[in-house]
């Protein structure tokens, strides 16, 4: 005769609702927040019970604006927890001002419970300051990929759309709220009722942890020649040490004046212009997202002086490295 597993003692009673505990920081994203409550409140309906109930808090616990300027009113402050709440950072803009000493020191103790704590959006690096993806598989929005990884070695940094590594959790932002939700649902509830509620979220291709988030260089560019991609994909990976166009058509099987003409006929643009609007578009990401001298920054995206990198960002943003570091820094402390 068949036994049932006896609770365990920090197991929840099973007809008591699983509490997720939503953490909004500043400028906090409105899309990667909704999307995740959405999908709680469709798996409710879809199963005609409560099997998820929410709390959303924040610093303060009055009320707190999204990115998108719209205030919400927070359940309540940053209070002890229980033991079975999942816990969800929502991140958005300007993550490294919003990751206060004051929500560093909270989530590391809750953290000590052993609870299951996610970061959506930006929100992996809030998880990372507080030392909590030492040596764990984490992913971030792709925007903030070039600043995470200078700042966070210790974190095996990825590009896919969502990864769970034991009781951490982090998405990429925009949409990749509803693959982790649905994964969890599926989890907890089975993958009958995560495709309910993937259909009346008109969600038709569920994204796993093996997906990536950004578009293929084809589909991004708009253009669809393989060795075009290849040599793109290339440049992506190489800003730090730069190669020389005569080699990249070489491992393309090109000459350097066909590698010319296929860039000219696609992009309208010299494949050393391409080449250097990556690295500069990395070098404004460093200087807007971590305090990295510009020193340093103008070497992590393969200049060799800082006069250099200064006078090729002041062609391309009209503006000098070091003031785009200063109105960045004013917008901080407004």
């Amino acid at each position: 005769m068949s036994q049932q597993r006896p609770a365990m003692r920090n197991d929840p009673p099973e007809d008591k609702p699983k509490r997720f505990v939503f953490v909004l920081l500043d400028d906090f994203t409105l899309l990667c927040f909704a999307a995740a409550v959405e999908s709680l409140r469709i798996a409710n309906r879809m199963a005609n019970k409560k099997l998820y109930e929410w709390h959303i808090v924040g610093e303060g616990g009055d009320i707190i604006y999204c990115s998108a300027g719209s205030g919400f009113k927070l359940d309540g402050d940053l209070d002890d927890l229980n033991r079975d709440d999942t816990v969800m950072i929502c991140g958005g803009i300007d993550v490294q001002a919003a990751t206060t000493k004051r929500v560093l020191g909270w989530l590391r103790r809750e953290a000590r419970k052993g609870l299951l704590i996610g970061g959506l959006c930006t929100a992996a690096y809030t998880l990372a300051k507080a030392g909590l993806l030492e040596g764990k598989r984490a992913t971030i929005h792709w925007e903030n990929q070039d600043s995470f990884s200078e700042e966070f070695q210790e974190v095996d940094l990825t590009k896919s759309v969502f990864v769970v590594d034991g009781n951490r959790m982090t998405t990429a932002g925009g949409t990749s709220s509803i693959d982790l939700m649905l994964k969890l649902i599926a989890d907890h509830q089975g993958e009958e009722l995560a495709n309910m509620v993937a259909d009346q979220l008109i969600y038709a291709s569920i994204r796993t942890d093996q997906d990536t988030q950004r578009l293929s260089v084809p589909t991004r560019i708009g253009v669809r020649h393989p060795k075009l991609s290849k040599v793109i994909q290339m440049m992506e990976g190489n800003i730090e040490e730069p190669i020389s166009p005569s080699i990249l058509a070489k491992n393309v099987g090109m000459s350097t004046r066909q590698l010319e003409r296929l860039f000219r006929r696609y992009l309208n643009r010299s494949p050393k212009r391409y080449y250097m609007e990556l690295r500069l578009q990395k070098a404004r990401n460093l200087l807007m997202q971590t305090d990295m001298s510009v020193i340093n920054v103008a070497l992590a995206c393969g200049f060799a002086s800082p006069s250099h990198f200064s006078k090729c960002y002041r062609s391309h943003y009209d503006t000098t490295p070091y003031r785009e570091r200063g109105s960045h820094a004013t917008r901080l402390s407004v």
